[in-house]
């Protein structure tokens, strides 16, 4: 855990410390919100393009070779991205890094089914994915005083990007040499340690229904896939709009200096990740899942909802993004057990990159409606009901898929 803990923090500050960068890029590269939304969005197309063919390499090959390729190869591009003179060339690197990060989280969700049981997934999921709080945690305050310096000639939003690379190059590495691809693999286990486990996982794999073998028809044509799919989209949408655009809503709101916005950005994530914790551990222990999943989009959509009528009491207006931060990222703990349960092997593999690359777009669609939102209404809070609206409609779907799925099979 700590080892894929720690790539998934250096992941998720390479693909969103854009949103910190934008407050010195914006001006020096001459983008208007739209142009900045769709900069920030077309990460996931790139990364919808190859998303799903990893992770049948994770599960059939090698999870330690395929995750070290991809986070070498997003740590240059990512430090590559500060060097761009212009918004094309930061719409091709986004998307070059987007094809360089795919398959990456979709292979560390099913890397984790080979090693946790059922009933363990949900706490595994809720501390790997809280790498991505503590990821703003860190990388708000550290990026909010590099937009402070300039150093040979270069303006501070470039070495954001340029120094927040490179941790990956060298964290991919690592992998190579710390990260087992199954139990048997593992130094710290026993030879009997690691039979039981193996055993134990295989004997709930032989639980689910028996496996469908063929690449195309497993996951792909399931209905319930894609309707995981759409759900996390518009959740999705939610995370990503409230990512790349918290700190331009924070620096409306305080009128503050870079330093500011990155230290309040930090605190609105701190919450986020208790809510992660606690979200996870409660669903764990409770063995459901799709309450756990809703309930958090709707107070999220409440607190989006509330930024805008608020935008007068800055204080208040704060208090409102952290609710939307802790109820949207609550959401995905609870999640991702739930196609982990329904699914199996290849079926499985195929099915949570299906929901993931998918899915992902909300990370393009997210961003970019709230940057066309805000240019064609000349303001910061625009977007924020855009959101709203798409997280309701995700915790919506999911109660729907609850009650589809329990006039078939018993779910949780």
């Amino acid at each position: 855990m700590p080892i894929i803990w720690i790539a998934y923090l250096l992941a998720f500050i390479d693909r969103v410390n854009i949103g910190i960068a934008s407050l010195g890029m914006k001006q020096s590269l001459g983008l208007t919100d739209e142009d900045f939304g769709l900069a920030a969005g077309i990460f996931f197309i790139g990364y919808f393009i190859l998303e799903i063919p990893g992770t049948y390499i994770v599960e059939k090959l090698s999870a330690k070779k395929w995750i070290a390729r991809i986070l070498i190869s997003w740590g240059l591009v990512a430090s590559l991205t500060g060097l761009v003179q212009d918004k094309w060339q930061l719409f091709a690197a986004r998307f070059a890094l987007g094809l360089a990060e795919a398959s990456f989280f979709p292979g560390i969700i099913v890397y984790l089914t080979h090693w946790f049981l059922e009933d363990e997934r949900s706490r595994a999921v809720s501390l790997f994915m809280s790498a991505i709080a503590v990821a703003n945690i860190i990388l708000s305050p550290l990026s909010g005083w590099l937009l402070t310096v300039n150093w040979l000639g270069l303006e501070g939003w470039r070495w954001v990007l340029i120094l927040e690379g490179l941790p990956s190059v060298f964290w991919g590495i690592a992998v190579l040499f710390l990260l087992p691809d199954w139990p048997r693999d593992a130094k710290w286990l026993s030879h009997e340690e690691a039979k039981w486990l193996e055993e134990e996982l295989e004997r709930e794999r032989k639980s689910h229904p028996p496996e469908r073998v063929s690449f195309w028809t497993t996951g792909l044509k399931i209905p319930e896939a894609w309707l995981l799919a759409l759900v996390y989209f518009l959740a999705t949408s939610g995370l990503y709009g409230i990512t790349f655009w918290s700190p331009q809503v924070l620096k409306a709101l305080t009128g503050g200096n870079s330093i500011v916005v990155g230290i309040l950005n930090a605190v609105m994530y701190t919450a986020a990740l208790v809510s992660m914790i606690i979200v996870g551990r409660s669903s764990d222990r409770r063995g459901e899942r799709f309450f756990h999943s809703s309930i958090p989009l709707f107070i999220g959509a409440v607190g989006l909802v509330l930024v805008a009528p608020l935008a007068n009491q800055p204080h208040l207006a704060f208090i409102a993004l952290i609710i939307a931060a802790v109820g949207i990222y609550g959401f995905y703990p609870p999640f991702w057990p739930i196609p982990q349960r329904m699914l199996a092997g290849v079926a499985r593999a195929v099915a949570v990159g299906l929901i993931n690359s998918v899915g992902n777009l909300g990370g393009f669609a997210g961003p970019y409606i709230v940057g066309y939102l805000n240019t064609i209404g000349h303001m910061s809070y625009a977007g924020l009901i855009y959101l709203a609206g798409s997280t309701v409609a995700s915790g919506a779907l999911l109660l729907y898929l609850r009650k589809k799925l329990s006039t078939s099979t018993p779910q949780k």
